[in-house]
């Protein structure tokens, strides 16, 4: 049985839903054994209903008989409604059961989470595939859930293409609400020890700890990279006592939410690789935001890509990018402007300044006034033309990431790209 839960949560009120499948993971141990990690899955993250990474969780047990089945699914059921924030007009919550999967319905679901990755869906079309193929699901509310819940579960039954782990730690009970207590050297010891295995515990270059979130939900740390290296960052990590611990295989720092398109295709709420020609140069505006146009040289169109006061250092980058530079572009689109997450330099055009020229005799001409061109003062030689010096760019080709302190759960961080090393500048 895959067990799909999504949408427990609440932004003002707390709850976590990779909480919740963490105590399901215990509590179904007596009908079964798990034939999976429990998965973690980012869904698109542009959505406005999100609470904050937009995850949806998914649970493969191996049970037999009918009747553990039904005792399943109401020990699931119990668990989410006694844990989600239902009170929260926002909160919705969706469960799904999937028990066994032929081909038409696999290949369906698959599509749905492509969809779901990508794509805005509607709670009709959860509803939909779910009564097309009479799967067994619970919608509370107006059952929003039912569309992350369906899309963890298709991942659950088709496989997940490209993975990394995540392993969350979490608060006793008491103590939510409360600072958390986190040793922030032993965090910064964990990421030397183990970087590039983990990545997004720390952002170095703007010295802040990145795996601790801030609200009042159960989550301690949650150390991101492969399963020994998240494992051994742990090891590193001196903290309050942890109340239970668990490793979540999920699609973090893969880009599945990204989309190769072309500028005149884009639409608002989703996310996209884009190739251009950087056709306005970089200018900072109030706020601290950097913002500059890049254009399709075959269709003309154009669009705005943003560098937004979060992405910190990443900002000193795109502030060097000079009209003419060939450039790809990464991010979701909204109200026409590009929320840059990774940049690709392609070609760097080359730029000159213009100076008085040499003469012969080897003194730089003076001015002859405006319009009359240069003159040497030692013999009188005359040109019309000024030298053209090229400009020493100090912006390497190759592509740039924002901070670790900026970056979305499902963005691909360069660590990941294999080969090419001197073409991937990781941000750190």
């Amino acid at each position: 049985m895959i067990i799909g839960i999504d949408d427990t949560d609440s932004r003002s009120d707390g709850g976590c839903t990779t909480y919740i499948a963490a105590v399901l993971v215990e509590k179904l141990k007596k009908y079964g054994d798990l034939a999976d990690y429990p998965l973690l899955i980012r869904l698109n993250p542009n959505i406005r209903y999100k609470t904050r990474g937009n995850g949806a969780v998914a649970i493969n047990i191996e049970i037999d008989g009918a009747s553990e089945a039904d005792e399943v699914k109401e020990v699931v059921l119990d668990e989410v409604r006694s844990q989600s924030k239902l009170s929260d007009e926002n909160t919705n919550p969706g469960v799904v059961f999937l028990d066994g999967t032929p081909p038409d319905m696999r290949n369906d679901l698959g599509s749905f989470f492509r969809r779901a990755m990508q794509d805005i869906l509607q709670i009709q079309d959860a509803k939909d595939l779910l009564n097309r193929y009479d799967i067994d699901s619970c919608g509370f509310k107006n059952g929003r859930g039912l569309i992350g819940a369906l899309a963890a579960a298709a991942v659950a039954s088709n496989g997940i293409p490209d993975h990394t782990f995540e392993l969350i730690a979490y608060r006793r009970p008491a103590q939510i609400g409360t600072p958390r207590e986190v040793d922030a050297g032993s965090i910064r010891d964990a990421d030397l020890q183990t970087y590039p295995r983990t990545w997004d515990t720390v952002d170095r270059a703007n010295k802040a700890v990145v795996c601790v979130p801030h609200g009042c939900d159960p989550v301690l740390f949650g150390i991101r990279g492969e399963a020994d290296g998240v494992i051994d960052a742990k090891g590193h990590i001196r903290s309050e006592p942890i109340e239970r611990s668990v490793l979540f295989r999920t699609n973090q720092g893969t880009d599945m939410h990204l989309m190769r398109s072309t500028i005149d295709r884009t639409r608002g709420g989703r996310s996209y690789i884009l190739r251009g020609v950087v056709s306005s140069a970089p200018q900072t505006i109030h706020g601290g935001h950097v913002i500059f146009e890049i254009a399709d040289p075959q269709s003309g169109s154009g669009i705005d890509c943003a560098a937004f006061e979060p992405t910190k250092n990443f900002r000193g980058i795109i502030r060097q990018l000079a009209v003419g530079d060939r450039v790809v572009v990464c991010g979701s689109v909204d109200d026409r402007t590009v929320h840059l997450e990774k940049i690709k330099i392609e070609h760097l055009t080359a730029l000159y300044e213009t100076g008085n020229p040499v003469c012969a005799c080897g003194r730089r001409m003076k001015s002859a006034g405006v319009g009359q061109g240069y003159r040497c003062k030692r013999c009188r030689t005359v040109s019309l033309v000024p030298d053209r010096v090229p400009i020493k760019r100090s912006l390497d080709c190759g592509w740039y990431e924002v901070p670790p302190s900026a970056r979305r759960h499902i963005a691909k961080p360069l660590v990941r790209c294999a080969g090419g090393a001197r073409l991937v500048h990781p941000g750190r």
